[in-house]
């Protein structure tokens, strides 16, 4: 181990002072398992349309960004500093393109419209296979559809960016620096995310917590749980569409 911490070293060494295509290549390579984490975290959310290898180019491009402008000097691991570009790069390559199909824009306002319709008239929260027959579209359809739009929202807000100066230095924000007006609402709202998940089966559960807070891929809890990385998919489109339904109904 310490045998590849010097090698390594030495790498970053030739980068930093000349920019050497042969330590580029090896810590491209070094480094690329991180691109394809971000890549296939952030595609389970994204619709079948967007190209998968469309959304690893815009990692390859974080990646190359966060080489060009590392200081190995600084108190920062490479991996922690280029986790934030190739997730940067990513998600500001998703909003610059309207990757959302109109279809699917369309299907989410029949959808509304039809959990609005049907809460008003059942005074409670739609099924979804209400939802579906409503709407004469597949329940898969409609976990799929309203997921879709739901991240296709979040993606529409602008994001603060990394502050970086003129020199080309950089600084990445404290996230243990919370003011306490801050940490107060934090905690808030993640009791009430931990109340509104208890409300969800064991299965469920189970996925949530391994994706979001193990930060395990789709593939790997299918491993855990003995299930096909596509039923965990599906597990996972089923929890967060109602999670978003309890959360809505609770504001």
């Amino acid at each position: 181990m310490a045998d590849l911490r010097i090698e390594e070293s030495k790498y970053w060494a030739k980068w930093v002072d000349s920019r050497d295509a042969q330590a580029g290549n090896f810590l491209v390579k070094k480094y690329l398992p991180l691109v394809s984490y971000h890549v296939q975290r952030i595609s389970v959310t994204l619709p079948k349309n967007v190209s998968r290898d469309d959304i690893r180019s815009l990692g390859l491009m974080g990646l190359y960004d966060a080489l060009e402008k590392f200081d190995p000097a600084r108190d920062l691991k490479f991996d922690t500093y280029a986790s934030f570009r190739i997730r940067g790069a990513i998600l500001d390559g998703l909003r610059k393109e309207d990757w959302l199909p109109r279809s699917t824009r369309d299907k989410a306002k029949k959808i509304e419209a039809a959990i609005e319709k049907l809460e008003q008239q059942l005074m409670r929260n739609a099924t979804v296979k209400e939802i579906a027959d409503e709407t004469e579209m597949q329940e898969d359809e409609v976990y799929s559809v309203m997921n879709e739009h739901f991240y296709a929202n979040i993606l529409s807000i602008d994001e603060q960016p990394d502050s970086e100066d003129k020199d080309g230095s950089y600084s990445i924000k404290d996230e243990k620096a919370i003011i306490p007006e801050e940490k107060v609402l934090k905690n808030e709202i993640l009791e009430e995310m931990a109340e509104k998940i208890l409300q969800l089966n064991e299965k469920e559960q189970l996925v949530l917590s391994l994706f979001y807070k193990e930060e395990l891929t789709l593939t790997e809890i299918g491993e855990v749980m003995g299930l096909s990385t596509s039923r965990i998919s599906q597990i996972h489109s089923k929890s967060i569409f109602k999670l978003r339904q309890l959360l809505e109904k609770a504001v």
